[in-house]
């Protein structure tokens, strides 16, 4: 087997650029969703539950997509139909999305609508996200893997400083950042119309720039045992899965799981804590969204700037762990914040375990990976060590929330303790160079 060849930097950008337009359409998801369906007129105690449908579509298509696209050839590619096909669908949920409120449906029936709207953008975004990884783990080698994942982390963050800022912007030019009740906000409106158009343009660079390997030239390059072990289905391979793919999962699921509530109730906790209101209907509840949406960008600016440094770190697991625990330091402390611009710091720690989050699993996986073929489908099972928490994390948000007296801001301690946990997991792992 030959060894594959060092990639230029703009060819490693090339591999990972369209990963930008994707993630604007993801950060406008993450950070709007509970916005949406608060505005739509959802109770905080069951909002958890809206938050079911994109772990679960994400852990049902990007599996379907990992194997497919693993016995795929076309004269485009073999990972490159699937991330156009799933962009084209998301920009065309993303203009129906936000105005699930807007065609004059009653509250019941506007949720319903926002919820399969939902389910089919986040179909579509696992659809487009996941062949960039693969092609990272088809195309580079293990000596720049980390630096292809770095860039692939990079080129997140900055689609999410964009996406996250869409909402301040466009009510900074002018737009409406208040509407009738029940109504999205035009600020949100066209946030999600911009994402799309700017989605679409990336993902064709990335089509135009990209040329996979042919079946003859990539078994060259990568285990035959890939092309020889088609009838291996997911529960066999999850039999034969290396350590390093439970391990590396384990803490997964607890970093996770703090994602999931931050996205939940972070709208709601940073109102709360500053603005001192959990009430959609108001200004200054629309005014705290269009502020949590700038403090996303801060913790993406700041992990763009972490992702940069995570690879001078030798030691590869004191980075990972370090990462996770200042992001959990950062969750605990937004709610003793009650200034809007004291709400920076903790968003600036939650980047740095967020950096980690992105680049550092994939990286010990894939080395663990080498010589067991199906890559692909193996990345794509491997994010059910994304999914899973996600959904077990919403089932519980309702019942957590309770318990702690009914405060989202309380929730993202939560988070953090699920953040500190998963750092000190991460000593379980052995790194396979």
């Amino acid at each position: 087997m030959k060894q594959k060849p060092d990639l230029s930097f703009w060819k490693l950008w090339n591999l990972s650029f369209g990963f930008f337009g994707v993630q604007i359409a993801y950060a406008l998801q993450s950070a709007n969703i509970s916005r949406i369906f608060r505005t739509l007129g959802a109770d905080p105690h069951s909002l958890s539950f809206f938050w079911i449908l994109p772990p679960l579509m994400g852990i049902l298509v990007q599996p379907i997509v990992g194997t497919l696209s693993d016995k795929t050839w076309t004269r485009f590619g073999r990972r490159i139909p699937y991330l156009f096909i799933g962009a084209a669908v998301a920009v065309a949920v993303m203009c129906l999305l936000p105005n699930a409120g807007s065609f004059g449906m009653a509250v019941g029936a506007a949720l319903i609508f926002g919820l399969i709207a939902l389910m089919l953008l986040d179909t579509s975004i696992n659809m487009a996200m996941q062949p960039f990884k693969m092609l990272v783990g088809d195309m580079v080698n293990e000596k720049q893997k980390a630096k292809a994942y770095s860039i692939q982390s990079f080129l997140c963050n900055a689609g999410s400083v964009v996406g996250f800022l869409f909402p301040f912007i466009f009510t900074a030019i002018g737009l409406s950042n208040v509407a009738p009740e029940g109504v999205v906000p035009d600020s949100v409106i066209w946030s999600f119309y911009i994402g799309a158009a700017i989605l679409i343009l990336c993902v064709l660079y990335t089509t135009a720039k990209v040329r996979e390997w042919p079946p003859k030239e990539y078994q060259e390059y990568n285990p035959v045992a890939e092309e020889k072990e088609d009838s291996a289905n997911w529960f066999t391979l999850l039999k034969n899965a290396p350590s390093t793919f439970w391990k590396v999962g384990l803490v997964q699921f607890f970093c996770w799981a703090g994602m999931l509530y931050m996205w939940t109730y972070v709208v709601d906790a940073v109102s709360e804590t500053v603005w001192g209101t959990i009430d959609p209907t108001t200004s200054d509840y629309q005014e705290a969204a269009n502020w949590t949406g700038v403090l996303y960008a801060i913790q993406a600016m700041g992990s763009v700037l972490w992702a940069a440094m995570l690879p001078q770190f030798k030691n590869t697991k004191w980075a990972y762990a370090a990462s996770l625990a200042l992001g959990g330091a950062g969750f605990i402390i937004i709610p003793f914040m009650h200034d809007q611009y004291l709400q920076i710091i903790p968003f600036l720690l939650i980047g740095c375990g967020w950096a980690a989050m992105l680049a550092m699993p994939f990286t010990f996986v894939t080395n663990a990976l080498q010589g067991y073929g199906h890559m692909g489908a193996y990345l794509g099972l491997f994010n059910g060590t994304i999914c899973v928490p996600q959904i077990v994390a919403a089932i519980c948000g309702g019942m957590i929330l309770t318990l702690v007296g009914g405060h989202q801001s309380t929730m993202m301690i939560v988070a953090g303790v699920s953040f500190l946990i998963g750092s000190a997991c991460v000593f379980v792992i052995r790194d396979k160079r």
